[in-house]
């Protein structure tokens, strides 16, 4: 379920959630072993910590490159020199569009709405006095048409954690390899991997238990299109799931897929 490159420095010193190893000014790494295992793999959760303030947030996607087709995430942080990049969220079949609004300084991906109550905004507009990156509610008296005149970045997901900690999803059978993005109570940025597949209900139970500060947290791909790459600090890692209920289970084979969009990390 999990490939791994030169993560020597990691396992041995990032066990447990609270445990951090920086891996460069601003950015840590952790993680997280389970303490409900999971059905397949070894039930550990990659958490990348960023500092909105060090670090930059920038959506690249074919509909910014023009690219013919998608990359993975790894070659995308290649093509465009990023240090970490995940999954932007869910796509629909054109393979170019994503699911909910998404907007990205002038450029609009999609500028349709659905019923996704959680938003992710980054970078005030005209340095508005404003966090640098945080996840609204929208059922917590805010809109998208609001957040759009405030941020540069401003990207719908469905929703896994309501802010201040609430975990709102209902246990169900369906499990998956997870990509996510979530906030902590310092307004740092936490990207989300694991390989190993859980449900949201126990997945979301696992991160709020795990010492790390998350109140709030929106899902962005499951299954074998779920990715994270990070190089940084003698540290590079790429993880890829394979495992999601409507695809074939389990395996030690990876194929990781192009996907169209992504959320890029760079310097500030």
């Amino acid at each position: 379920m999990l490939m791994l490159i030169s993560l020597f420095l990691i396992l041995s010193q990032a066990a447990t959630g609270s445990e951090w190893k920086q891996v460069a000014p601003g950015m840590d790494i952790a993680e997280i072993t389970a303490r409900k295992p999971s059905i397949e793999g070894d039930s550990r959760i990659t958490v990348v910590r960023i500092d909105p303030n060090k670090w930059e947030l920038v959506f690249i996607g074919r509909s910014t490159t023009k690219d013919l087709s998608g990359k993975t995430v790894r070659e995308w942080c290649e093509s465009h020199n990023l240090t970490a990049a995940i999954n932007a969220g869910m796509f629909n079949e054109d393979n170019w569009t994503h699911t909910g609004y998404l907007k990205y300084k002038s450029h609009i991906n999609n500028g349709s709405k659905n019923n996704y109550q959680s938003v992710m905004a980054y970078d005030p507009i005209n340095g508005k006095d404003l966090p640098q990156f945080r996840i609204y509610d929208l059922d917590a008296g805010t809109s998208i048409q609001n957040i759009s005149k405030d941020y540069n970045l401003v990207i719908q997901n469905l929703r896994l954690i309501k802010k201040p900690g609430i975990n709102v999803w209902r246990q169900q059978d369906r499990i998956w390899s997870e990509a996510a993005i979530g906030e902590d109570t310092e307004g740092r940025i936490l990207f989300i991997y694991s390989p190993s597949p859980f449900s949201m209900h126990d997945l979301n139970k696992e991160l709020l238990n795990a010492g790390i500060g998350i109140i709030a947290a929106q899902h962005l791909e499951g299954g074998p299109e779920a990715q994270l790459y990070l190089k940084a600090g003698g540290v590079e890692i790429e993880l890829a799931g394979n495992y999601e209920t409507s695809y074939p289970e389990g395996g030690d084979d990876i194929t990781i897929w192009p996907i169209p969009n992504i959320i890029g990390v760079k310097p500030r």
